[in-house]
C-alpha cells in the first residue's frame, strides 16, 4: 500500500481515492480530489493559487528545504522483511516526525515575531487617522479649547 501524492495541491492521494490522469506521453498524474483535477485541466499554476503546497512553500509560509524530507522521497527498491528492520524503521520514523514538527513550530514562530507590534502600530495609526470616528466633534473641540488655554497660561507665566 502505497500513499501518493497530489499533482497539484501535494496533500496525500490514499489508495482508492482520488483521480488519476494518463497523458498522451505517458505520464502519469494523481489529484487527491477533483479541485486538483479540474484546476490541473484549466493550466492553473500550483504556485499561484494560495491553498497549495507550493503557494506556501514558494511564499515563504512553510518550510522549503528540510533534511526531514529527504525521508518522505520515493524509493522503489524492494527490500526484503525483517522485523528487526521494521521496527528500527518505525521508531526511526516517529522520531523523524518529532524533529519535523519542532522544526515547522519554530519557523512558525521566527515568522510571526513582529506580527503583534506591527499590528499594534497599525491599530494606533488608523484610530490617529480617524478620531473623530470616535470621538465626537463637540468633545474635541472642548479638548482643543482647554489646551489653548493651558498653552496661553504657560506663555503669560513666561
Amino acid at each position: 500500500m502505497r500513499i501518493e501524492k497530489c499533482y497539484f495541491c501535494s496533500g496525500p492521494v490514499y489508495p482508492g481515492h482520488g483521480v488519476t490522469f494518463v497523458r498522451n506521453d505517458a505520464r502519469v498524474f494523481k489529484f487527491c480530489r477533483s479541485k486538483c483535477h479540474k484546476n490541473f485541466k484549466m493550466k492553473r499554476n500550483p504556485r499561484k493559487v494560495k491553498w497549495t503546497k507550493a503557494y506556501r512553500v514558494s511564499h515563504g509560509k512553510e518550510i522549503a528545504m528540510d533534511t526531514t524530507m529527504e525521508f518522505e522521497r520515493k524509493r522503489n527498491r524492494a527490500v526484503k522483511y525483517d522485523r528487526e528492520l521494521m521496527g528500527q524503521t518505525l521508531h526511526a520514523m516517529k522520531r523523524v516526525m518529532e524533529i519535523r514538527a519542532n522544526r515547522e513550530k519554530r519557523f512558525y514562530e521566527d515568522r510571526m515575531k513582529g506580527k503583534k507590534e506591527k499590528e499594534k502600530a497599525e491599530a494606533l495609526k488608523e484610530i490617529e487617522q480617524n478620531i473623530d470616528l470616535i470621538i465626537s466633534p463637540v468633545v474635541r473641540a472642548r479638548q482643543e479649547a482647554e489646551k489653548k488655554a493651558k498653552e496661553g497660561k504657560s506663555m503669560e507665566l513666561a
